[in-house]
């Protein structure tokens, strides 16, 4: 049997640098040797793309506050567009425009990246544009699933209970008023930029001393920043997969050791969150939720695999939180935890994310290009 040229995509110029990398290392573990070959491929923070031919691709790969790049075990490479038999051109360092040795051929690309530049549609569209089939959502989705304004926008939209939010822009930043907030949200209430994931530069502001600092967090990381209500309640998640017939996993519920559900809780400190799956909820109430996320899904145009996380308030009330269309991959994330206790072990999980993408691209190859 030919094996299928995997590549995994992974790094990027964003906060969630790390935490891709440590995705990046579970997913290539648990790839399939016998059906797949990997092409491991990791974008510095610089943006600059490198391929790694052997398992040292990471340096520090158990810390997870050290873990990078291992950058001399590797070669860059360059995205050539137009074609896909062999998209990847090896690019001399020392002559930066010139090409070297022979480019590389993979038949599938699964971004395991997070946060801009990666999962916002960036790479997606380049992808596109190489006509290279890959793992998630495609720009839209992507785009849309990132942009936390934009998405609640289209979800309330659709019908679906968010909690309640302001949007600003950086030029705006001499409107936002702690008083206007507080009278519009109550307190206390979440400071976040408007595109990042992985509770980066989110801040929980319960009085006036903290909110300034909260504020020039968030614009720290993005040009748009949403402050949301606090919502009392339990933190649910849940899984979907699939394209037009997308399917959900079994609801499992977050339970921080924090004050919220931070960074630090998320990927340092592994006692930072229980996870309990499945949640203890009714069935009712379960298939609520697992009906509202593919909702969800296909209302942001989401394909391949998405976690729309919940709020659930008086064990009955659900409220939409966000979808994160590349969640973590990570031995901690939730999402193969979701599916592994729904009967889909983590490397048939891999497995199957990899067909959909190449049926995915299959079948939009067949749309005419020219009238």
């Amino acid at each position: 049997m030919t094996k299928i040229k995997v590549g995994i995509l992974f790094g990027g110029r964003s906060a969630e640098h790390e935490i891709s990398l440590q995705s990046a290392k579970n997913v290539i573990e648990a790839l399939d040797k016998a059906k797949y070959d990997a092409t491991l491929i990791g974008i510095d923070k610089e943006g600059k793309w490198h391929s790694f031919q052997d398992s040292a691709f990471l340096l520090n790969e158990t810390n997870p506050k050290l873990i990078k790049l291992n950058q001399s075990s590797q070669t860059e490479v360059a995205v050539a567009l137009g074609t896909s038999e062999r998209p990847l051109v090896p690019v001399s360092s020392k002559k930066p425009h010139s090409m070297m040795q022979e480019p590389m051929g993979v038949d599938v690309i699964f971004p395991v990246l997070h946060g801009t530049f990666g999962e916002d549609g960036t790479v997606q569209g380049l992808l596109k544009l190489a006509g290279i089939p890959f793992v998630g959502a495609d720009v839209l989705g992507s785009a849309v699933g990132m942009d936390k304004d934009v998405m609640k926008r289209l979800l309330r939209d659709a019908g679906l209970p968010i909690a309640d939010f302001l949007t600003f822009r950086r030029f705006e930043r001499s409107e936002i008023s702690y008083d206007k907030v507080k009278e519009r949200l109550g307190e206390p209430f979440f400071i976040k930029p408007a595109n990042l994931g992985s509770s980066v530069g989110i801040s929980k502001v319960s009085d006036k001393s903290t909110f300034e600092k909260g504020i020039e967090t968030a614009f720290f990381y993005d040009n748009k920043i949403v402050i949301e209500e606090n919502i009392t309640g339990r933190e649910i998640e849940v899984g979907v997969l699939g394209n037009e017939h997308p399917i959900a996993s079994i609801p499992g519920e977050v339970i921080p050791h924090h004050d919220f559900y931070s960074y630090e809780a998320k990927y340092i400190d592994a006692d930072g969150a229980g996870l309990k799956i499945p949640a203890e909820i009714s069935d009712a109430v379960a298939a609520e939720l697992k009906m509202m996320a593919v909702k969800v899904f296909k209302t942001l145009e989401c394909e391949g695999l998405g976690r729309v996380d919940f709020f659930l308030v008086d064990g009955k009330k659900i409220l939409v939180n966000e979808i994160n269309t590349i969640p973590g991959f990570t031995k901690i994330s939730m999402y193969p935890r979701l599916w592994q206790a729904s009967g889909i072990p983590y490397a048939e999980l891999i497995d199957r994310l990899l067909q959909l993408a190449i049926e995915k691209h299959e079948r939009d190859s067949r749309l005419r290009s020219s009238v």
